[in-house]
């Protein structure tokens, strides 16, 4: 008996739904709605979450620091070890917090990151912040809010909302790791079985089993 696949369930490559002007125009809106919502950003303090997170909040500042002509203080931060996955993913090596000389405390903080999802990365920076201290308030920046929230954050300032599958991913590309600026979204399982089928070919110098 032939058994017909059901081509609907194959996992389907990513496409793209934002490129690079696109993300582009997204950082310039979301630096003015700062400016606006925080009276001048006077006391804004921009964080960057490892990895994407540092490099859009470079971004910001950039453009933050066009709109005002003030320099934004701008810092990074890791929350590997705050992470509550942290005993279920392999070890990955810890990055660099760096906070302003002038602190947060009694600062308006603006946490940047690139995608937000179930809300554990954002409560792991969150109990990170606490540890260096006690700003006046915190804010949160997305590039893409894809939903499926496990915990009740939102994010203040989105640049998308994406609605999304639980099966499908979300991948944020950015020119300083990845090459280009672009946002695709494809289903979860593609890239592993992609991955497995390229494991499975034989090395090119090597002759197919007859």
């Amino acid at each position: 008996m032939t058994t017909v696949r059901d081509s609907s369930s194959a996992p389907r490559p990513p496409h793209q739904v934002l490129d690079a002007t696109d993300v582009a125009r997204v950082v310039t809106r979301i630096a003015h709605e700062i400016v606006e919502r925080a009276k001048g950003a006077e006391d804004v303090v921009l964080l960057g979450i490892h990895t994407r997170g540092v490099h859009l909040a470079r971004r910001l500042h950039a453009k933050l620091t066009q709109i005002t002509g003030r320099e934004i203080p701008l810092g990074t931060l890791d929350i590997t070890m705050y992470r509550d996955d942290l005993r279920l993913k392999p070890a990955r090596a810890l990055e660099h917090t760096e906070i302003p000389g002038g602190g947060i405390d009694g600062k308006l903080v603006i946490l940047i990151d690139d995608v937000l999802f179930s809300g554990r990365t954002i409560r792991a920076a969150l109990d990170a912040l606490s540890d260096i201290g006690r700003p006046r308030a915190v804010q949160l920046a997305v590039l893409v809010d894809r939903g499926h929230r496990e915990l009740p954050i939102r994010a203040d300032y989105v640049g998308k909302n994406l609605p999304t599958s639980l099966r499908e991913a979300v991948q944020v590309q950015l020119s300083d790791t990845d090459g280009r600026d672009a946002v695709l979204v494809g289903d979860r399982d593609y890239a592993a079985r992609s991955s497995q089928a390229l494991a499975a070919q034989p090395p090119a110098d090597q002759p197919l089993p007859e």
